[in-house]
């Protein structure tokens, strides 16, 4: 009795804000029975996960009106970062939490959809020969959207990101990165029919322009171009004083956008213990971008059912099916199938609209201003692809309860899409009458089995469950490419009309992988305010050597509910904290290793005399690689304060090791670099999630949820005397892990200074003679990609029947590289080659090196000339257009309007509301001088860091009407 007396007395000195308001006769309860779903779809009380977890609404999913689900998850989440491609209504997003843990992995968590893998993969091709992505300066791969975009999110229940390693440890390697499990809807009796029916109009426009000058027009300094002279710079003369009218050539060559979505589905019990949910939605997306358009299709059916002698039996059956079509989407990179540079870049004195006409048909001549340029109208409708995805995801699911604390079940799942494309370039300018084609197959199968057993009051106050599963998992990725750059019949588009075998590119991809897999989850608790959970998985993947083929992972965590625990030893509760929980979590983890990385192989192929050769991979493989490893630590709190403001605060520690990656070795030895595990890194950081009811009244309601995740990245180490690993390359721009460094370090060019500290002159320009900066011949550190915060805050208002929504949200630090602005600079478009208007001449506050030392600057220059020098090459000085990532803006206003139900008393309407959304609705603050910071270029790379001329985002409104019969 007095061990227990000291026990509260401790605890109550430890919260004394908590004691102070101690009511011993209280009967009020917090709010700590809702069950979430977690690993493998099993359902557990949220007090009992020793993990940060996080739960969004699928009704969110569906008012943000995205086209791609996965951009609907921006700000709402804390830790979570999507990282966003630029080309057109169906380009990819890809998912990050808690910081990149791999250098040479995909870093994305794993997917799951009612207990059914699935494949998240980038849009682009298939990996070639398992290594690499085309991410080319020049001419990269076509963005086709990724597999999340697939989803309807009009199917979803809810969506739960698992983002500790302790919450994720039951997946095993895939889910190193974390886990997002989606539960789709079943059938439900709300009353009438069950029918519901959405349709929805949107509009879309540019959402950011780069700052330009509007001063200048076409021409060469100051002057306009002579007769006969190719130039398409805008270093002419001024407007002002001229006739010239100014032309917004981005405005005049996109079109407004239109996107149309119909949803129609059907829920409803079908007798005693069966219910049925059945849905077809259909999106329409003309985009801003002429010619281009994004189509999907999605049906679903799942029937769920309770049967048998005392309803020992359940059961779940699910098929969807998806069916994507995307027609002209718009390429990146520098090279001709970009034409987005060609309307950035032209003279704002030319209007793009006097080139429009004829040239929206095929075998027709491009006419443009150059001799030797191709008209932007005459790519959009004679260069031109087609791709067309058709996805399955089917699963079933039986369950047998055997008793009250005792049930077995099994599940089965696949994931299966074919993916057809074609491209074709028309004759008619100075690209090659060019045809490819290709198609991927993809299948992943998944059998599990389980038995399960949980009961409370084992012994006394304790209980616990105990949950054992068996896995095979099979999947495979089959692709074949072909292209010609040649074709003997002019526009006949066909495999066998090559004139060259040498011009013709096939590619094979064929990666297979099996995982068997046995795991186990365990949990003991105590009087329902003390939980200790714990996993422990073997795997055995058919990618790792047989020695090195079985692999072990294991994780704990616990919660400890503090308020019950206070409440069930003395009787106290208290008015101001009504609910607290102690967490804390360990976890390993890992990233699973590719197919076709352990063994060297040889590629046959064919000399122009049609000799055979063999040729080898520049890289030497290792077949003792084993899985990269992550080691996640955890602790947090979850409170809720007036039983109306929760806050759940986190503290995160990853600690990622056995890198896989490629070091340099002698190319004496017929290869160039090799194989290993090895280098490490480490992201830490802290989440703060706040929800809390402001107002809570009958007739009006005010909500505010807001999230801040910070984050700190570390390299730790890489291999021997190696500091840097190259994560990808843009011409004179670079992206490495590098030791001591945050993830994704940048490097490039730097302006020539005087670098000794003892110099009068340190820290000045050090210019040619003529007076015009130069680069430095090295590469330097110039900062890194990683954000140092993320966060969101959504307030959202409920007056009688309208409601009112909005969020902000905004990224802190980290910087990229933008090709655009050196592009608009190179071509005197930029403003600032127009500093207030003008441009006049200037002498740089600069030194000249000589034999004798440093002497001052004295050359007059001009914009044209220090501009000219600045962006030299492709890119430039790359110092010149590194930007602070940091931007702010408002994402997304909702209004809705519920009619009242009074209204359909005679009617067969159940309900009906009408909604207005809109996406990228502010700017708020930015330093990127009108690039969207969230603008990537090769989004299959870990070097997110790098814009190229990348199609300007867009901002939507849309205006939705749903009704319920």
């Amino acid at each position: 009795m007095k061990k227990t007396i000291f026990k509260v007395g401790l605890l109550q000195s430890l919260f004394c804000f908590y004691g102070l308001y101690a009511q011993s006769d209280s009967t009020k309860t917090s709010k700590i029975d809702e069950v979430v779903v977690t690993a493998y779809g099993v359902k557990k009380e949220k007090k009992a996960l020793g993990y940060s977890f996080q739960d969004v609404k699928g009704q969110t999913l569906v008012d943000a009106k995205e086209n791609n689900m996965t951009n609907a998850l921006v700000g709402k989440v804390a830790g979570l970062q999507v990282i966003k491609g630029s080309f057109g209504p169906g380009s990819s997003s890809k998912i990050n939490l808690r910081g990149f843990n791999s250098f040479t992995g995909d870093n994305q968590p794993l997917i799951v959809v009612d207990g059914v893998p699935l494949s998240n993969s980038l849009g682009s091709k298939v990996r070639q020969n398992g290594k690499d992505f085309n991410n080319d300066f020049w001419n990269p791969d076509l963005d086709m959207g990724n597999g999340l975009s697939d989803i309807n999110p009009d199917d979803i229940e809810s969506l739960s990101v698992l983002k500790g390693g302790a919450a994720s440890a039951l997946y095993g390697s895939r889910g190193g990165n974390g886990v997002i499990v989606i539960t789709t809807k079943t059938g439900k009796r709300k009353g009438g029919l069950g029918i519901t029916y959405s349709t929805s109009l949107g509009f879309e426009n540019i959402f950011m322009k780069p700052d330009l000058q509007h001063s200048f027009a076409q021409g060469s300094n100051g002057l306009s171009n002579p007769a006969g002279v190719d130039n398409t710079t805008s270093w002419g003369p001024a407007f002002e004083g001229s006739n010239m009218t100014i032309y917004d050539n981005l405005k005049n060559f996109f079109k407004t956008g239109t996107n149309s979505q119909h949803t129609l589905s059907f829920q409803e019990n079908l007798g005693e213990g069966s219910s049925l949910y059945t849905s077809a939605n259909y999106l329409n997306s003309n985009s801003q971008i002429p010619n281009s358009k994004y189509e999907r299709f999605n049906f679903m059916a799942k029937m769920n059912s309770n049967f048998g002698a005392h309803k020992r039996w359940t059961s779940e059956v699910k098929a969807q099916y998806m069916s994507i079509k995307g027609t002209n989407r718009p390429s990146g990179g520098r090279g001709d199938g970009n034409y987005y540079p060609t309307i950035l870049l032209m003279p704002q004195n030319i209007d793009v609209r006097d080139y429009r006409n004829g040239q929206m048909q095929n075998e027709v001549t491009s006419r443009w201003i150059t001799s030797n340029g191709i008209n932007p109208y005459w790519t959009a409708y004679n260069a031109l692809n087609a791709d067309k995805k058709d996805r399955f995801l089917l699963n079933g699911y039986l369950k047998y309860q055997f008793n009250n604390w005792l049930s077995a079940d099994v599940r089965l799942g696949t994931d299966f899409y074919s993916l057809n494309t074609d491209a074709r370039v028309w004759t008619g300018s100075s690209r090659n009458n060019s045809y490819s084609t290709g198609q991927e197959k993809f299948y992943e199968n998944n059998y599990i089995i389980s038995l399960n057993a949980k009961k409370d009051n084992i012994i006394g106050k304790w209980g616990g469950s105990l949950s054992v599963y068996g896995q095979m998992m099979e999947s495979r990725d089959k692709a074949l490419y072909f292209s010609t750059q040649n074709l003997i019949l002019a526009n006949v588009f066909s495999t066998n009309n090559t004139s060259d075998l040498a011009s013709i590119t096939t590619t094979e991809v064929d990666m297979w992988k099996k995982i068997n897999s046995v795991f186990a989850a365990a949990e003991i608790n105590y009087d329902g305010y003390w939980f200790l959970n714990a996993t422990a998985r073997n795997d055995w993947s058919s990618t790792l050597n047989i020695d090195n083929r079985s692999y072990f992972y294991s994780s704990v965590s616990t919660s400890l509910v503090v308020t019950d625990m206070l409440k069930k030893l003395n009787g106290t509760s208290s008015n101001v904290l009504t609910f607290a929980k102690l967490r804390a979590a360990y976890a390993v983890v890992g990233n699973s290793l590719p197919p076709q990385s352990l063994y060297n192989t040889y590629i046959a192929s064919t000399d122009p005399n049609g000799h055979i050769v063999l040729a080898r991979n520049k890289i030497l493989f290792n077949s003792n690689l084993h899985a990269e490893k992550l080691k996640t630590f955890e602790v947090g709190a979850d409170m809720k304060f007036f039983d109306r403001v929760s806050l759940d605060i986190s503290y995160f520690n990853n600690n990622a090791t056995d890198q896989l990656i490629a070091i340099p070795i002698n190319p004496l030895s017929g290869y160039e670099r090799m194989m290993i595990n090895s280098g490490g890194l480490h992201n830490k950081g802290f989440e703060f999630v706040l929800n809390t009811d402001i107002v809570k009244k009958e007739s009006f309601a005010w909500n505010v949820n807001a999230n801040l995740s910070t984050l700190k990245s570390n390299i730790d180490k890489i291999d021997g005397n190696i500091s840097k690993y190259p994560l990808a390359g843009f011409d004179n721009v670079a992206f490495f892990a590098e030791v001591g460094k945050p993830y994704g370090a940048i490097y490039g060019t730097k302006f020539l200074r005087v670098e000794d500290t003892s110099s009068a002159h340190y820290g000045k320009l050090i210019v040619d003679q003529n007076g015009l900066p130069q680069a430095t011949p090295d590469q330097y550190y110039l900062g890194d990609q990683t954000p140092r915060a993320l966060f969101g805050f959504t307030n959202s208002f409920v007056y009688k029947n309208i409601g009112l929504s909005f969020l902000i949200d905004g990224r802190i630090g980290g910087k990229f590289f933008s090709a655009t602005q050196a592009a608009l600079q190179a071509n005197g478009l930029a403003a600032d080659t127009a500093p207030g208007g003008k441009r006049d001449n200037m002498i740089l506050d600069a030194v000249v090196q000589g034999s004798g030392g440093y002497t001052a600057n004295t050359k007059e220059i001009t914009q044209q000339d220090y501009w000219g020098a600045v962006t030299a090459g492709n890119l430039g000085i790359t110092e010149q257009n590194i930007y602070d990532a940091t931007n702010i803006r408002l994402r997304n206003i909702q209004l809705t309007y519920n009619f009242p139900k009074s209204i359909f008393q005679k009617l067969a309407l159940q309900s009906a509301k009408v909604a207005f959304t809109a996406n990228n609705v502010w700017m708020i603050y930015s330093k990127a001088k009108g690039i969207d910071p969230e603008s990537v270029f090769a989004i299959n790379s870990n070097a997110t860091g790098f814009e190229n001329l990348a199609f300007p985002t867009s901002r939507s409104y849309l205006f939705t009407i749903t009704l319920g019969f």
